[in-house]
């Protein structure tokens, strides 16, 4: 699986710990940046990453940021993204299984970073007619 992965300079640490969790753990890492601590615009990795993931470069999409708010509302206007900012292993799960979400968004001070980034990766997009209609109908709407 390819995950592509971006931040901003907050989110700058916690990103290379990510990569070498993920890279240790047998996935394909697209590192879009940020690549230093230096202040930069949060939506132009949150872009980059939600273009790759709409155009199928890579599988899923992890974005770091101070709050993971911003990059979740930026990444959420590439058409085709379903990005959740995510802060607990529970919300990781239900935003794949019932949202279907192919990007997350993370704090940099995300307690349980690895744990909510593993069971996002490993959760399933739910079937069930509901999911698919909901999810269906956010397709439906986008411009």
């Amino acid at each position: 699986m390819k995950i592509g992965i971006g931040n901003d300079h907050r989110g700058f640490k916690l990103k290379k710990e990510l990569v070498i969790f993920l890279k240790d753990n047998g996935y394909n890492v697209v590192d879009y940046g940020s690549d230093n601590e230096e202040s930069t615009d949060y939506p132009v990795y949150a872009f980059k990453v939600g273009e790759a993931v709409a155009n199928h470069d890579v599988d899923l999409g992890i974005l770091v940021c101070g709050t993971g708010i911003g990059m979740s509302i930026a990444c959420n206007k590439v058409k085709g993204v379903r990005c959740g900012k995510v802060t607990t292993i529970e919300e990781a799960r239900l935003t794949k299984e019932h949202n279907h979400a192919n990007v997350i968004a993370l704090s940099e001070n995300t307690e349980k970073a690895f744990d909510i980034v593993e069971t996002f990766i490993t959760a399933k997009n739910l079937e069930d007619e509901k999911y698919l209609r909901r999810v269906e109908m956010i397709s439906n709407y986008e411009r």
